[in-house]
């Protein structure tokens, strides 16, 4: 690579030192590479420098990033329009940490109406940037579903899946279906309709999603007088139903405002490190519908800045961009977002923050919407937090356990013939194994198999740590193995004062400390109790029983594979240790290059020579050769795993 090619590493330093002032967006980085935020900025320079002057004032969550920060990359972009749009792509697509996450609308089903030279009418939840136009999110699904079904009653747009444009109509390559003759479609697969006269029926439809009925029923009135004047009564009939139709989709919104104008209502209440988001809309002086979003990492953020997220995010995926948006506060990039949204919707979008009056009202109600709707997130965040499942509740039953084990942990002992014992802890917590806790121990006291009290020893090792850290105990302790296994464990935990003493009499609400334990049978799948000679008798079909059975093989699962890795490696490496010459250097280079010991076991003696010399080849094949003629009797892996 010649120098000219060869990466220049800019420091953070310098990169701060010569950043421009022009508009642009910037994404901080950390030291490997992940991406913390993404800004914008109408200067560069001026907005990135103030994260790291000393006088600027930042909360806790702030600090935390900005001590974060190792690297900033640029963007730079021709306007504040671009550099708005740019940002909030990115926030949307890459979800950096410390940016305000906002929930994704596509959660939320759409109305579509498709680029084709015939459109189609219909419900997503997909939006794919194909010229289509898309309307809402509708987070109100009967309110959506109502809207699609007017617009089947009054017009008769296909529904088929063809692709419909003139070559296909001149070659007559798709055939009128059964929609045609019951009068649910005017068959412009077949030339049935112009498409002047589609076209103009697709803009009536895109009316009333717009929620423009008021001028729509007032064009039908002019059309409906004009077919009578012309004795054209069918036709006349015809628009008297839809405008029918219309006046009682119309007397089911409420109306709220007298001006018949496009408008949307913009609001938000933060609370801690949540808000929640709503916007009205307002159409022809009613409200047509209402979106409401959630919003968590937004401590330390104003509400400026929680409704320039909102405001930029939301409109970024709906074509349907009223003339008017009442905001509650004022934005910074208040001029930024009506360029774009003018330039969006090809028409001049005032952003207003109305003081008094009625308008002042109708932004008074869309905040106190938003209140209402963080309050009933947060009680939904409680009973989510307090909700026992049912496995639980069922095995709080089952075995009769004081509360529900929210917390459970599990161990299981693994050894092959006596060698390599290991054993293994896994946590389930509210029925969900939470790995990040999962332990692994090397028994240390023990030589042989012997299950009893290898048990006793990681038990005691598990929960002595636990009393001197004073970490959380579990409300179920699951071993693996029958009255002998839990026999020895209860030993342990009555020695450490985690259980009552055998004999003692059992207070109707146990001690604290008193640590329900139980252990698991795979055989039978008997579950045994310390207080019971005979196994308990739990059904088959128990959700709590299939949650043991479950965790006990999780715990099982833990223990074979890191049993597994050990024997392994200690295989591999008391088989190369026994030939004269061969060190650890030297046995991990030959597994680096033959990549196991049967590698090495058939390398020609010119190939272990270019690894370790002629004189240890000799004595690597000289080794095998004398394990070969002595039936195998040798310490190979094949042989150690039998």
């Amino acid at each position: 690579m010649s120098s000219s090619e060869t990466p220049v590493n800019i420091s953070l330093e310098e990169k701060l030192a010569n950043l421009p002032t022009t508009p642009g967006v910037y994404q901080f980085k950390g030291a490997k590479g992940e991406l913390l935020y993404v800004g914008k900025a109408i200067n560069l320079r001026n907005r990135v420098r103030q994260y790291f002057q000393k006088s600027h004032k930042a909360d806790k969550r702030r600090r935390l990033m900005i001590a974060r920060i190792a690297d900033v990359e640029l963007i730079v972009t021709d306007s504040e329009v671009e550099a708005l749009i740019l940002e909030t792509t990115l926030i949307q697509k890459l979800k950096p940490r410390y940016n305000i996450d906002m929930k994704d609308d596509k959660t939320f089903p759409y109305i579509v109406v498709t680029n084709e030279p015939y459109p189609r009418v219909f419900a997503t939840r997909r939006v794919i940037r194909d010229g289509s136009k898309y309307f809402g999110p509708y987070s109100d699904v009967k309110n959506m579903h109502a809207s699609l079904k007017l617009v089947r009653e009054l017009y008769r747009v296909r529904s088929c899946n063809y692709l419909i444009d003139d070559e296909s109509i001149r070659k007559k390559k798709i055939k009128i279906c059964f929609d045609f003759h019951i009068k649910k479609c005017d068959g412009p697969c077949e030339g049935r309709i112009s498409h002047e006269q589609y076209t103009a029926m697709i803009a009536e439809v895109t009316q009333i999603l717009k929620g423009r009925t008021t001028s729509l029923v007032r064009m039908l009135e002019e059309r409906m007088q004009k077919a009578s004047d012309e004795m054209r009564f069918e036709d006349a009939g015809s628009y008297r139903d839809k405008i029918g139709q219309l006046s009682v989709y119309n007397d089911r919104q409420k109306v709220v405002d007298i001006e018949a104008v496009e408008r949307d209502l913009i609001a938000l209440a933060p609370e801690g490190d949540d808000a929640c988001g709503v916007v009205f809309k307002i159409r022809d002086g009613k409200i047509i519908g209402r979106q409401h979003f959630y919003l968590s990492g937004v401590e330390g953020n104003t509400e400026s800045e929680m409704l320039e997220r909102l405001i930029s995010r939301y409109y970024l995926e709906t074509d349907d961009i009223p003339r008017e948006i009442f905001l509650q506060v004022e934005v910074e990039s208040l001029a930024s977002l009506e360029a774009w949204l003018t330039e969006k919707r090809q028409e001049r979008v005032h952003i207003t923050i109305p003081k008094i009056g009625e308008k002042a009202k109708l932004m008074t109600m869309c905040r106190n919407n938003a209140q209402f709707l963080l309050e009933m997130l947060k009680i939904q965040k409680e009973k989510r937090k307090d909700a026992v499942p049912l496995s639980l509740s069922s095995l709080q039953k089952d075995l009769r356990l004081p509360r529900a084990p929210r917390r459970i942990e599990c161990f299981d002992i693994s050894n092959f013939q006596g060698s390599d014992s290991v054993a293994s802890m896994v946590v389930f917590t509210d029925g969900r194994p939470r790995k990040s806790e999962y332990r692994k121990f090397k028994i240390r006291t023990v030589e042989g198999p012997d299950d009893f009290a290898s048990m006793q020893e990681v038990i005691e090792r598990r929960y002595a740590r636990a009393l001197e850290e004073q970490s959380e105990l579990p409300d179920l302790i699951v071993v693996d193995g029958g009255k002998g296994q839990l026999s020895s464990a209860v030993e342990v935990l009555e020695r450490l004062g985690l259980r009552q003493r055998s004999g003692a009499v059992l207070l109707q609400e146990p001690p604290p400390r008193h640590l329900p334990i139980i252990g698991l049978v795979k055989r039978l799948e008997e579950v045994f109790v310390p207080e019971a000679s005979d196994p308990q008798s739990v059904a088959r079909s128990s959700p709590g029983l299939k949650l043991l059975q479950q965790v006990r093989n999780e715990a099982h699962r833990f223990a074979i594979t890191y049993h597994r890795s050990l024997r392994s490696k200690r295989t591999l490496q008391t088989e190369l240790d026994l030939i004269g010459g061969v060190g650890k250097k030297r046995a991990k280079s030959l597994l680096e290059v033959f990549g196991s010991v049967q590698g090495v076991k058939f390398a020609t003696r010119e190939q272990l020579s270019d690894v370790v010399g002629d004189v240890v080849a000799q004595r690597i094949q000289e080794y095998f050769l004398q394990d070969a003629s002595s039936g195998g009797a040798g310490p190979t892996p094949s042989n150690a795993a039998k």
